[in-house]
C-alpha cells in the first residue's frame, strides 16, 4: 500500500512541473496562438537566476525567489516585444515566428554557456529534512514542489478567470481585434500574457533546481515534455494543460515502476502518440469556459 501511494505522490509531483511549464506554454498559445521554443530557455535563465541569488549572493530563499521570477517575467515580456509583437505584425507570420523562436532559443544556451560555462551547478534544498507518514518517506523538498506548485496554478487561474486582466486575456484570446475595437490594449495584454508564462517557467525552475542541475540545457527536456502537455490538453486551454501535467506525471511514475527508469520518456511519448491518435485535439479541447 506505502509503494502504491508513494507512486501517486511521485506522480503528482512530477505531473506540477509539467503542469507548470505546459500551462505557461498553453496561455501564450491560446491568446497569441505563438508556440514560444524559447520556452525552456526562460526556466534556464531561472535556475541560474536564483542560483545568483540564493548561493552567491546569499540572499534569503524567498528574496532569491522572489527577484528570480520579477526578472525572469521581465525578460519574457521583453521578449515579446522585440522579438515577437514586430513579426506578429507581418502578414504569414506563423513560421517567421517559429523560426525566430527556435533562434533566439539557441542564442540563450549559447549565451549561457558563454556567461556560466558548461558546468552542471546545483542548488542546496530550500527544505531539508524528510517527511515520515508510516512506511511512506519523503523530503520535505519534494512535498514544497507540489505544496507552491498547486499555489501558484490556483493564483494563476483566480488571475484569468476571476480579475479584469484575466478577463481582457480571455477576450483577446477569441478574438484580438474585436477586443481591441472595444478599447482592449491588445498588445499590451499580449506581452502581459509572455510575462505571466515566464514567471510559471520561472517558478518551474527555481522549485525544480535544488533536485536537478543547473546547466545551458536543462530547458530542452522541460519544454518537449511541455509541447506534450499542451497537445494532451488541447492546444490553448489552460486548464486543459495543468489536467495533462498531472496526467503525464502520474502516467510516467506508475510506468516506471514496472520498467527501467530510462524508459520514462519512451512512455510518456508512446501514450501521447495512443492519445493523438484517438482524440486528435487533445483529451481536453472544448472544455475549458
Amino acid at each position: 500500500m506505502s509503494s502504491v501511494i508513494e507512486i501517486i505522490l511521485n506522480g503528482l509531483i512530477t505531473g506540477s512541473i509539467y503542469a507548470l511549464v505546459g500551462s505557461g506554454i498553453a496561455l501564450v498559445y491560446g491568446t497569441t496562438r505563438v508556440l514560444n521554443f524559447a520556452h525552456g530557455e526562460l526556466m534556464m535563465i531561472a535556475g541560474y537566476l536564483v542560483l545568483f541569488f540564493a548561493v552567491t549572493l546569499e540572499l534569503n530563499v524567498a528574496l532569491a525567489s522572489f527577484l528570480t521570477l520579477v526578472l525572469v517575467g521581465g525578460a519574457g515580456a521583453l521578449i515579446q516585444r522585440a522579438t515577437i509583437a514586430p513579426l506578429l505584425a507581418r502578414n504569414d507570420w506563423a513560421f517567421q515566428v517559429i523560426a525566430a523562436t527556435i533562434g533566439l532559443s539557441i542564442a540563450l544556451q549559447s549565451a549561457a554557456q558563454l556567461v556560466w560555462g558548461e558546468q552542471f551547478r546545483t542548488l542546496p534544498y530550500f527544505f531539508s529534512g524528510v517527511a515520515v507518514i508510516g512506511d511512506i518517506r519523503m523530503p520535505w523538498q519534494r512535498i514544497a514542489i507540489l505544496v507552491f506548485a498547486v499555489l501558484i496554478m490556483s493564483l494563476c487561474a483566480f488571475v484569468l478567470y476571476r480579475t479584469p486582466l484575466g478577463r481582457m486575456v480571455r477576450a483577446t484570446a477569441q478574438d484580438a481585434e474585436a477586443a481591441l475595437a472595444v478599447g482592449i490594449p491588445s498588445g499590451l495584454v499580449h506581452t502581459a500574457v509572455f510575462a505571466i508564462s515566464a514567471v510559471l517557467a520561472g517558478a518551474g525552475a527555481i522549485l525544480l533546481s535544488p533536485l536537478v542541475t543547473v546547466n545551458p540545457w536543462m530547458g530542452v527536456a522541460y519544454l518537449l515534455k511541455g509541447f506534450a502537455v499542451v497537445i494532451l490538453g488541447g492546444l490553448g486551454s489552460f486548464g486543459g494543460a495543468v489536467a495533462a501535467g498531472f496526467l503525464l506525471g502520474m502516467i510516467e511514475s506508475v510506468g516506471v515502476a514496472f520498467a527501467p527508469t530510462e524508459w520514462r520518456d519512451v512512455i510518456a511519448f508512446t501514450f501521447l502518440i495512443i492519445v493523438i491518435w484517438f482524440r486528435p485535439n487533445g483529451l481536453f479541447a472544448g472544455r475549458e469556459g
